[in-house]
């Protein structure tokens, strides 16, 4: 295998929060590189969309309802994944919420339990079960933010969550390892997104953030899409427990 090539073909893709942004861009990403592909996020709807692009590029996609801060919830994907298809390759933990709080005493316990439950509490319960279902050379890609070395203020819970999911991504990449199961996190620096566009009030603070980087521009969702496709194949075979950062060159 001299040139394994980032192609996944006839391999079987979960992807959390796959219904926009990010999630969709790995899912078609996914797809294009001959992946079938399970697409799970909150509302089915939108889920059901990127399920279709998938199906028109030639591939399997299925649309599944899940909230990944429930624990039911993420029982019942991973047994829909399995029932449909017989086994996972690959399981991308990209739902993620951050809210801003006001202040330290403005963190109220609803808003601190919601993004624990959704940014790592999902991703914790979903690696245990998907992995009871993956094959050596199988793996798991988790996706963390700069906001889990670099937190400020206004990030502290959403930080954390993100901290203690790259602490995920080494302890379940030791266990896993002997089994031939892959883990390794994605460090997002700045990429448009809805939730990014809404927390960015003028283009004045946009131009802030991206003159802080060494590239000098916020990235688009599709740049992450590479780095992904790279941890799904064979083509980083070798590589488990890193935290790979993406962030244009920031501090």
């Amino acid at each position: 295998m001299s040139n394994p090539g980032f192609r996944l073909d006839d391999k079987v893709a979960i992807v959390t929060g796959g219904s926009r942004g990010l999630g969709r861009a790995m899912a078609l990403g996914f797809a294009e590189a001959g992946a079938d592909v399970v697409v799970a996020s909150r509302k089915i709807e939108p889920c059901e969309r990127v399920a279709a692009e998938i199906e028109a590029l030639g591939r399997r996609g299925l649309a599944v309802a899940c909230h990944v801060g429930d624990w039911a919830d993420c029982d019942a994907l991973i047994a829909r994944a399995v029932s449909e298809f017989g086994r996972i390759d690959i399981l991308v933990n990209n739902a993620g919420i951050a809210p801003v709080p006001p202040s330290l005493l403005g963190i109220t316990e609803d808003l601190f339990d919601k993004t624990f439950a959704v940014n790592l509490k999902g991703p914790l319960r979903l690696t245990a079960l998907a992995a009871e279902h993956m094959a050596p050379g199988s793996t798991i890609i988790n996706i963390s933010s700069k906001a889990s070395t670099h937190t400020t203020p206004h990030t502290v819970v959403y930080g954390a969550a993100k901290a203690g999911l790259n602490a995920l991504t080494r302890a379940s990449s030791q266990e896993l390892g002997p089994k031939g199961i892959r883990v390794n996190a994605i460090v997002c620096g700045p990429f448009h997104s809805d939730s990014f566009d809404r927390s960015i009030p003028t283009p004045e603070i946009e131009q802030m953030i991206a003159s802080s980087l060494t590239l000098k521009r916020i990235a688009e969702a599709d740049e992450v899409v590479g780095t992904a496709l790279y941890l799904a194949s064979d083509a980083s075979s070798y590589m488990t427990g890193a935290l790979l950062a993406l962030d244009g060159g920031g501090v």
